[in-house]
């Protein structure tokens, strides 16, 4: 027996799980399970599962399950459970609640509330690949998941393809094939990568290389597990905006919106598409002061 039956006061009290070896938890983490009041959970399972192996009692209590189809309904009477002097404790599947969890919504409403919030913390997926994945740490950008569809997921990437810190992501075994083929083409096939798989895990994977390698690995092979993806940060010098007009409308002299976008975006190192939209811009702005 690991834990100790402490006394909680009221209060909202998020539990970070492990990743992976449920070895990976503390000590508080268990102590605070092992005395709330009310246990709340993302997968109900799972967090059994994890009290079972650890040795810690449900006792009298059941668990809550909030999911992202339970509702407004569960969080209001977690915060209503807190208001009458109880203390609630709420774990996500796995890792720390609230990242790319749907706790989210409950800290925004213990938030409002103004109720007491703590947190006891735990493993994180995203700190876990930055301190083995071999990309700068001093810097980065969690982005969760990325949109399904492809327009949209250029999109979002393109946003971020100028973030000064490394990207993290969240990915699904199915399209991370696609995703490492649409940030090649996106932030550049030359850009250094890491693809984090099961991590904590008996089968526990980190493959590094460029996007543009890492997308030839897996374009014919769909990996098992829960993956994280690491893109480093641009290292191209920073470019004015002035200077891509200035560029640009030289170019629009001779050539087509297609060709000079395609040539500037070649010359300053930057996403096509950007260079394209702005191309685009400045043809309807010329067009407008001929009027």
């Amino acid at each position: 027996m690991n834990y100790q039956m402490v006394p909680l006061s009221a209060g909202l009290y998020f539990v970070g799980v492990p990743i992976g070896t449920a070895r990976d938890i503390t000590l508080r983490a268990l102590d605070t399970l092992a005395s709330a009041d009310v246990l709340a959970a993302e997968d109900t399972r799972s967090l059994r599962k994890l009290m079972d192996i650890h040795g810690v009692p449900l006792g009298n209590r059941r668990i809550v399950a909030l999911h992202d189809h339970s509702g407004d309904a569960i969080a209001q009477r977690l915060v209503a459970a807190v208001k009458d002097g109880q203390s609630v404790a709420y774990a996500s599947e796995a890792g720390m609640p609230l990242i790319a969890d749907p706790g989210f919504e409950l800290g925004r409403l213990a938030a409002r509330e103004e109720i007491p919030v703590t947190c006891a913390p735990g493993p994180s997926a995203v700190l876990t690949a930055l301190a083995i994945g071999g990309l700068p740490t001093d810097a980065f950008f969690f982005a969760g998941f990325l949109p399904n569809a492809k327009a949209a997921r250029c999109a979002a990437l393109e946003k971020l393809g100028a973030a000064a810190g490394t990207l993290v992501f969240y990915e699904s075994p199915k399209r991370l094939a696609a995703m490492l083929r649409d940030a090649a083409k996106v932030l550049g096939e030359a850009r250094e990568a890491a693809v984090c798989r099961e991590l904590t895990k008996k089968f526990e994977e980190v493959r590094r290389g460029t996007l543009a390698e890492l997308a030839e690995v897996y374009a014919n092979q769909t990996p098992k597990g829960e993956i994280v993806v690491l893109v480093d940060r641009s290292h191209s010098e920073i470019v004015k905006e002035a200077d891509i007009d200035s560029s640009l409308r030289r170019a629009l002299t001779e050539m087509s919106v297609r060709d000079a976008a395609d040539m500037v975006a070649q010359a300053h190192d930057l996403p096509r598409r950007q260079v394209y939209q702005r191309a685009l811009a400045l043809g309807k702005n010329e067009d407008d002061k001929t009027e």
